[in-house]
């Protein structure tokens, strides 16, 4: 048997919380100590794992206890959806970090996760899945980004964010003048070759991104200069529109 406080040093699960879940009926020791302190056996610390685990998958403690409490509750069975589940969350963790590289080797330095709320989170990865996962711009991307290492991918960055600044050098011209369209020609070219296949389709989001504020409008301008992303945004849009 172990007291509260040797459960909550082995578990990291504060006393409170093991207050609180006996008081909602979530988990009852096994018995209490002459002084009146709670005590739990093995089975008790089995059913902690199990609340642990559901907790960890983002469970409602009603709905945890509604699933624990029933007569015909199979901890065994549960386990195996709780591997199931947390197996899916890896996954959608995965799509969204290799989304993330990958819009950082096409010009933005860095993602702060901490702007995002939990709900724009899941649809940022939701949405990552859907349009990169399964495509094959997104398969090339991953075997042409595979063998590079990390000097390579530097200096990749740093001549893609070269296009922009001679983009910025532009700026003084109209985006439908020859010179500035065959930069975007340039810049279609330069995705092609060290990306994936940018069709006038993808460049043409593409170009919405850049003028779309958030990092990649930053990095851009602060690379290139004040109004770069809106100037090769409209430029894109001039190609693509041909």
């Amino acid at each position: 048997m172990m007291t509260v406080n040797e459960v909550s040093k082995l578990t990291g699960v504060s006393i409170r919380t093991l207050q609180y879940y006996d008081k909602i009926g979530l988990l009852k020791p096994t018995g209490y100590t002459e002084s009146g302190y709670r005590l739990y056996d093995d089975a008790a610390l089995k059913m902690l794992q199990q609340i642990l685990l559901f907790r960890e998958l983002e469970f409602p403690l009603k709905e945890i206890k509604e699933i624990i409490s029933q007569p015909n509750f199979d901890s065994g069975r549960a386990l195996e959806q709780q591997i199931a589940l947390l197996t899916m969350k890896k996954e959608h963790l995965e799509n969204l970090i290799k989304f993330a590289r990958g819009i950082q080797l096409i010009g933005v330095n860095t993602m702060d996760f901490s702007v995002f709320d939990t709900r724009k989170l899941d649809e940022y990865a939701r949405q990552a899945k859907e349009q990169w996962g399964k495509t094959d711009e997104y398969k090339e991307y991953e075997q042409k980004a595979q063998n590079r290492s990390k000097a390579e991918e530097r200096m990749l960055s740093e001549s893609f964010m070269q296009i922009f600044a001679d983009f910025g050098k532009l700026k003084e011209i109209a985006p439908n003048e020859p010179d500035v369209q065959e930069q975007v020609k340039k810049l279609q070219a330069f995705i092609t070759e060290h990306f994936y296949k940018c069709s006038n389709e993808i460049l043409s989001a593409l170009g919405k991104m850049y003028a779309g504020g958030g990092e990649f409008t930053t990095n851009i301008d602060n690379y290139a200069g004040e109004g770069t992303a809106e100037f090769t945004a409209e430029a894109i849009r001039i190609y693509c529109e041909k």
